[in-house]
């Protein structure tokens, strides 16, 4: 099964403040989520669709307004700290250069510093072990599951790999990857661009319980050839993008699984008998109302969760069935 995802993951220098991860999937409604009627509000990580699954400035900004800046000061605020706050950032595309300028009002006392070019290797702290961790530890969290499975069941590996590992799971296993990074890990990731920060923090008597080792150990339990140098590399491969044929075969999979998703729906029930012209001038007037209060409105947070909630519960219904009428003239031509 191949299949790919973006995830931003995000944290405090003191280690104790992990964030709501961002999310990135080629699909903006999977199947397994209305199967088990799941509410992409309720999740654990921040959700966001496109064809690539790649992340994008507008993505970014609105992580920034629905989870980073609302955690952060509620975080400040718990802890009786003054409201200060600097967002340390990658230079890339993805990052807006403008940011600091929209965090105004309630979230001013944020501000946003970008790290100098080609340095992230070298001093980004969630590049300092923080994200070659939590990989391991998605890693140890799926073996355990394919093992619980495959010995309790009567599937092997390869039928639960391809027939019954979904991006539902995946999900469970962030959260539970991301909640098991450690405060060590987190805080000692911050050795490099702020020293002061760690010097003083006493992890001399605090043993990182071993992650690879057991990746290994469940790894042949299964019946798998899996060394430790095998798990360092699947981490490092991570790190790279795909080649552009894989990535071009990989896009072809996600647009025929989406075309099987609307597809599959049917409409669902046709809402009645409306019309397509209804709907599309719908979902017209909803996106001119969308910009409208997107350009005006001056809460930022309230505005993109107010949305978000509106597609997902209300809007989404009627752009499923313009897609799926869509497609059904697409097909009868």
């Amino acid at each position: 099964m191949k299949d790919r995802l973006t995830l931003l993951l995000c944290g405090n220098a003191s280690g104790d403040c992990k964030l709501k991860p961002l999310l990135v999937y080629h699909s903006e409604n999977p199947r397994v989520f209305k199967k088990n009627n799941v509410m992409k509000s309720k999740l654990n990580v921040i959700w966001r669709a496109n064809m690539k699954a790649w992340a994008t400035r507008q993505f970014f900004t609105e992580w920034i307004h629905e989870e980073f800046a609302s955690s952060v000061k509620a975080y400040l605020e718990e802890k009786n700290l003054p409201l200060k706050s600097h967002l340390v950032m990658d230079n890339t595309p993805v990052h807006p250069s403008g940011l600091g300028e929209d965090l105004v009002g309630e979230y001013s006392f944020i501000k946003v510093k970008f790290l100098p070019p080609s340095t992230t290797p070298l001093i980004q702290p969630m590049d300092q072990q923080v994200i070659s961790n939590f990989k391991k530890l998605y890693t140890k969290a799926m073996f355990q599951r394919c093992f619980e499975v495959t010995n309790e069941t009567e599937l092997t590996l390869r039928e639960f790999w391809k027939d019954h590992y979904n991006i539902l799971h995946c999900l469970r296993i962030i959260d539970k990857a991301w909640r098991e990074v450690s405060l060590r890990t987190m805080n000692s990731a911050w050795k490099k661009l702020w020293p002061e920060c760690v010097a003083g923090r006493d992890f001399e008597d605090f043993e990182e319980p071993p992650v690879v080792p057991v990746i290994v150990s469940l790894g042949k339990s299964m019946g798998l050839e899996v060394s430790e140098e095998d798990v360092e590399e699947l981490v490092e491969d991570h790190k790279n993008e795909l080649p552009t044929e894989e990535l071009q075969h990989l896009h072809e999979m996600q647009q025929e699984e989406v075309a099987e998703e609307i597809s599959s729906e049917k409409e669902e029930g046709t809402s009645g008998n409306i019309s397509s012209a209804e709907v599309k001038e719908l979902c017209f007037l909803w996106s001119k109302t969308q910009a409208i209060v997107e350009k005006w409105h001056p809460n930022k947070t309230v505005v993109n969760r107010s949305i978000n909630m509106f597609n997902d519960n209300v809007i989404g219904h009627f752009r499923k069935i313009q897609k799926s009428r869509q497609h059904q003239t697409t097909l009868e031509r």
